[in-house]
């Protein structure tokens, strides 16, 4: 469900935009084509983010990576992936977060520090989260 909500802001946003379910399927589908950002979740069932991180820049060291999290300091911690990314979103994320993040990678140079921690695009405060139509 996720999944398909950030589809659907980032192709609200004009953007087009392929999903797949797993790291394996999208190593598989960047070797068929080119993207201009990649977007992941650093806690995913099988291959963990970092891990596709990792061999994403092992293959297309030029990729763009965008790492969507909420545990971020287990990021901080564990994440091989820590200057491997362009930009590091924290969850939750409001529709604005995520655009900005998308803008703000496509729009920089391409070049990473491995050693560095990528930008942080801090949460809203809760106050500022808008409740989904249901819960409102």
């Amino acid at each position: 469900m996720v999944r398909e909500a950030i589809k659907r802001l980032l192709e609200h946003g004009g953007h087009v935009v392929e999903t797949v379910e797993s790291g394996e399927a999208a190593l598989a589908l960047l070797g068929q084509r080119q993207f201009d950002v990649v977007i992941t979740d650093f806690s995913m069932p099988g291959m963990q983010g970092d891990e596709l991180v990792f061999r994403i820049r092992e293959r297309w060291p030029d990729q763009r990576i965008i790492m969507a999290t909420a545990f971020v300091e287990e990021y901080k911690v564990f994440g091989e992936a820590s200057g491997r990314v362009d930009q590091l979103l924290l969850k939750p994320f409001s529709y604005k977060d995520l655009h900005d993040a998308v803008e703000r990678v496509l729009t920089q140079a391409l070049s990473f520090d491995q050693n560095a921690m990528p930008p942080i695009l801090e949460p809203p405060a809760p106050e500022k989260l808008i409740p989904p139509p249901e819960l409102q």
